[in-house]
């Protein structure tokens, strides 16, 4: 962990590597990426065990936690400190919590690419409208048959606002390794 703008934010030191989210960040430093996971969820992170232990935790409770107006300032704080440091171009992929910051950020013209799987908070069509009339960075949405946050229904929005945005290729939502594979090379054509 490293303090980036006063904010708790991981930092893959490999060969160091973390579970769960910190992973994505793990394997995009490994692909040559300058990698920083902001906590701006005020470390309050799920359960490391909630797949061994889900008793214990209140996921409902928990996702109705976050909002955008307490933890963006966060995102900024650590954006303001690269730019600061003579960083000019950004990438972005988030999932779940963090696809809503994706969108965001590309609405600000804060990022040069943009990539997300799994968004959540998305407001459709309003989002992707505003996406496709405001945002200038492309953009790769990840997504898969089911998904309570970006249902087909979505998806199928998504695909006739964003044309040209959105993935074609079937092999795209083939899981993981392909979102993964899809998203640095993604970042690496555009940024």
């Amino acid at each position: 962990m490293e303090t980036i703008g006063g904010i708790e934010c991981y930092v893959p030191a490999l060969p160091h590597e973390r579970l769960c989210s910190s992973r994505s960040a793990d394997d995009f430093a490994r692909n040559g990426f300058k990698t920083v996971a902001p906590d701006y969820l005020h470390g309050d992170a799920v359960p490391e065990d909630l797949m061994t232990n889900p008793g214990t935790f209140d996921g409902g409770k928990w996702f109705a936690a976050p909002d955008t107006a307490g933890t963006r300032p966060l995102l900024d704080s650590v954006l303001a400190a690269f730019k600061a440091d003579g960083v000019t171009s950004f990438g972005a992929t988030g999932s779940c919590f963090g696809g809503r910051y994706v969108f965001d950020l590309a609405f600000d013209g804060v990022i040069a690419a943009a990539a997300t799987s799994h968004p959540s908070l998305l407001q459709v069509p309003a989002d992707l409208e505003k996406y496709a009339a405001t945002a200038k960075a492309p953009f790769l949405i990840n997504s898969c048959t089911t998904d309570g946050q970006f249902p087909l229904e979505a998806q199928a929005k998504t695909d006739e606002i964003l044309t040209g945005f959105a993935p074609g290729d079937p092999k795209v939502k083939a899981g993981k390794e392909g979102e993964f594979k899809s998203t640095v090379e993604w970042m690496f054509k555009h940024m």
